[in-house]
């Protein structure tokens, strides 16, 4: 489960997911900080009021004497609030000397006279009203050469009552707002981002999925690789290089060593023929023709691991079978060994290699036969989607099993002196073929069961 998790926990898809996800967490959390402190700061609140005061002085209407008389039009919308709370607001209009030339309706009992009055400077100032904390702003004005002081105020509890009650709620309104559709508009973006992104490493992926030793030719695609990968395949495409030359050249290796010891091997047996019989001469006959077929084997093997070394044509596999049995019919008959051939379905159609097919078909009879007793007998049976090959010997045991493809294995109850090569052959004709070689305890016996390419459960008939 531990391991589970941690292949989750590695996914790059995720871990992007989960950077944007706290990248937009964060977000919204460090605006809900800066909206709370903004709408209980009442420093940004008499700063909002300043604001309001340079907002609407350049909208001030003057008389033909230059005397401020009113607003324009468009500020209406908000000089009306001094006139609705008049015990809250207020706004009045100085001359350079200070006196009073416009005010709201109730300014006169709001603002302070005498020393006490603010002075016509820019910047905030505060005083007490009727118990009231009342805060304001001033914003000088030229026109005309004059210049005019417009002076706004309001209440602590009138501000704070706009700002909690009325701008809190909205601006949460608005920060659960955006917060949705910045998780949607980040969530989709990232899965679009992503999918198109790592849409080449799956392409990588299965690539390097059908490399095996018969198709180390095969490179992994560079093209529309992000660029942070380039190197990683390139240096993997450079492996995959050295070792099909490594591969190349063990495989050249083992066909010339097998057939440079064929001639010497020949004239030897010439040469222990020509000679009187005697027991040393028949021995040494049996070990010639022993090393004889291990060097044929060799051969086989090294052939039937190169692909290119196959040549598919249309090939009726029932009639390939019937071929093989009738081959070996001779060594079952000195075997005293009965091969009963069993067709249940005579137009298997399939790709293969002709000659690979025999010798795959002749190895796996030839092994049924080493193994079965006398008088026993070895079934060959086709299907649509399978072959298989049973003898009735003593088997071998469970563990047994995963050996029994391994080189050079050989069973404890085997006739021959084989070099056990023969089922390792069989194993890699049927893997260039796209098969699947199995070995099945059976009581009595062994069965083994080539099973031929499939989709989907149906059997392939390549025509």
């Amino acid at each position: 489960m531990r391991f589970v998790t941690m292949l989750h926990f590695n996914s790059l898809r995720l871990q992007v997911l989960l950077s944007y996800l706290a990248g937009m967490i964060l977000s919204v959390i460090l605006l809900v900080l800066a909206a709370v402190w903004v709408l209980h700061d009442n420093t940004l609140a008499r700063m909002d009021l300043a604001d309001a005061a340079a907002g609407i002085s350049d909208d001030i209407r003057y008389d033909d004497n230059g005397m401020p008389v009113g607003f324009a039009a468009k500020v209406e919308d908000v000089t009306w609030l001094f006139e609705s709370v008049p015990r809250e607001t207020a706004y009045r209009i100085l001359d350079e000397a200070g006196n009073v030339v416009l005010q709201s309706g109730t300014g006169e009992s709001i603002w302070p006279e005498g020393k006490a009055s603010p002075r016509p400077v820019r910047g905030l100032f505060d005083f007490e009203h009727n118990g009231l904390t009342m805060h304001g702003a001033t914003e000088p004005i030229i026109h005309n050469g004059k210049i005019w002081h417009l002076q706004l105020t309001a209440s602590t509890r009138f501000m704070e009552l706009m700002h909690r009650h009325i701008a809190l709620p909205l601006v949460g309104a608005g920060v659960a707002l955006f917060s949705v559709v910045l998780l949607l508009a980040f969530g989709l973006c990232a899965y679009i981002t992503l999918r198109y992104t790592l849409r080449p490493l799956k392409e990588i992926s299965r690539s390097a999925s059908t490399i095996s030793p018969y198709s180390l030719d095969i490179r992994l695609p560079v093209k529309g690789v992000p660029t942070e990968l380039i190197p990683l395949v390139n240096s993997f495409n450079q492996a995959l290089e050295r070792l099909e030359q490594g591969y190349r050249v063990q495989q050249e290796f083992l066909a010339t060593a097998a057939h440079e010891l064929k001639t010497p091997l020949a004239l030897i047996r010439a040469q222990l023929e020509l000679m009187p019989e005697t027991e040393p001469r028949n021995w040494l006959l049996h070990d010639v023709s022993y090393m004889s077929r291990q060097v044929q084997q060799l051969l086989l093997l090294a052939e039937a691991s190169e692909r290119q070394n196959y040549k598919f044509i249309r090939v009726n596999v029932p009639q390939q079978v019937a071929e093989a049995v009738a081959y070996l019919q001779r060594m079952a008959d000195a075997a005293l060994v009965q091969l009963n051939l069993e067709l249940h379905a005579s137009d298997v159609i399939s790709q293969a290699d002709k000659g690979a097919l025999f010798t795959l078909l002749k190895n796996l009879l030839e092994n049924a036969i080493q193994h079965a007793p006398e008088s026993s007998t070895v079934s060959v049976d086709v299907f649509s989607d399978n072959i298989t090959v049973r003898d009735h010997g003593p088997g071998i045991e469970d563990a047994q099993l995963p050996k029994l493809f391994d080189r050079f294995w050989r069973g404890a109850h085997k006739r021959d002196t084989g070099a056990g090569l023969g089922l390792t052959i069989c194993r890699e004709i049927a893997l260039a073929h796209g098969w699947v070689l199995s070995a099945h305890k059976m009581q009595p016996g062994l069965m083994l069961r080539l099973q031929l390419q499939t989709t989907n459960g149906v059997p392939v008939h390549n025509v």
